[in-house]
């Protein structure tokens, strides 16, 4: 996959599985073994007998069958519900025969019984294989929020998106763990800490950042393209060099391509004029019901509608791809955050809810 002499993103476990005939990403008893030695499910010191001869039988072979009375075995009720929950999931992409397969059909299925924390480390996954040799930074951290809850500001007329769980550590501990909660809540003053927008001066440093688990401290700008209006009518498109909505775009479009098969150019808007409307697709719950009152002629609240962070226009290269009534139609996608100014990507709502003439 990617040169094993620069890891990255190791905890998500991209460089312990294979590529079936189709590419698709397919578990190896290492990338099971890397599971095992998660928190959840790592041994510790209060471990019974049962637990430790489960795990150690696990890590000799980690797709053994598991009887129902070895877990009923476990003296603590968390551990014995963890193991379930990634035997299940272990199971149900085992039988799917690749990560690609089973997420979708996660969706499918329609009640989601697999942990978030676990969709989320398959996202990860087959973002380091969509993203495979790609040396853009742009595209990596904005790869980020397909699988990274986000923080979305607007500062100073530009939308920045950081992650939340970082941003929300430095807000508690000032970036100094549990020894800065401590000083905080003693009244302590703690040094500023710094977070980069991710720019053409660092953004080798992003790269080199991701190795190992990687940090997530950059901030994406989402800022749309300024534009100015001149007199008599003319507008003055200035286009941002680096944006994070067109690396956003590239990232969406090699996802569609991975798992569909098929070409399509995704294009961020800042509004849509189109009176033939007919398909649009939320890429988050907010924008899906955004985007579905404003299509059914329903008055949206400014406020709310200012929590629109772009919109996308997705066409398909071939148009024989799409259903036929609406074929040749552009799709609409949505981009917003909630009122709490997170944002939250549901990549499989490109998987469900596209117009594809073949669906999955």
């Amino acid at each position: 996959m990617n040169d094993s002499s620069h890891p990255f993103w190791s905890s998500c476990g991209h460089d312990r599985l294979a590529r079936n005939a189709r590419g698709w990403l397919s578990p190896t008893d290492a990338y099971w073994r890397l599971w095992l030695q998660r928190p959840e499910l790592a041994l510790v010191e209060e471990s019974c007998a049962a637990e430790q001869a489960l795990h150690g039988a696990l890590m000799e072979t980690p797709t053994r069958a598991v009887a129902p009375a070895e877990l009923d075995a476990f003296e603590d009720a968390d551990a014995r519900a963890n193991h379930r929950l990634f035997l299940g999931f272990r199971d149900a992409v085992i039988a799917a025969g690749s990560l690609e397969a089973a997420y979708a059909g996660f969706f499918k299925a329609g009640a989601i019984q697999i942990p978030p924390l676990f969709l989320d480390l398959v996202v990860q996954a087959l973002v380091c294989r969509l993203l495979d040799g790609e040396t853009d930074a742009w595209q990596w951290r904005a790869a980020e929020t397909l699988f990274r809850r986000q923080r979305v500001r607007v500062q100073e007329g530009r939308v920045l998106s950081g992650d939340s769980e970082v941003l929300d550590l430095l807000n508690e501990t000032g970036g100094l763990g549990a020894v800065g909660r401590l000083l905080m809540q003693s009244g302590a003053t703690l040094p500023e800490t710094q977070i980069e927008v991710l720019g053409d001066d660092n953004a080798q440093r992003y790269l080199r950042s991701r190795a190992g688990n990687g940090r997530f401290n950059f901030v994406l700008d989402l800022t749309h393209e300024i534009q100015n209006e001149l007199p008599h009518g003319l507008t003055l498109t200035m286009t941002r060099a680096q944006s994070g909505l067109k690396a956003l775009a590239a990232v969406l479009e090699k996802w569609v391509r991975h798992f569909h098969g098929v070409e399509v150019k995704i294009q961020p808007e800042s509004r849509v004029e189109d009176p033939s409307w007919r398909w649009h697709v939320g890429l988050d719950v907010e924008s899906t019901a955004l985007l579905n009152d404003l299509y059914l002629g329903r008055e949206v609240e400014p406020e709310r509608q200012q929590r629109l962070i772009s919109l996308f226009r997705l066409t398909f290269t071939d148009p024989q791809h799409m259903r036929a009534d609406v074929r040749g139609k552009p799709v609409y996608l949505g981009l917003a955050m909630g009122a709490d100014g997170l944002l939250k990507l549901k990549p499989q709502n490109l998987l469900l809810n596209l117009p594809l003439a073949n669906p999955m």
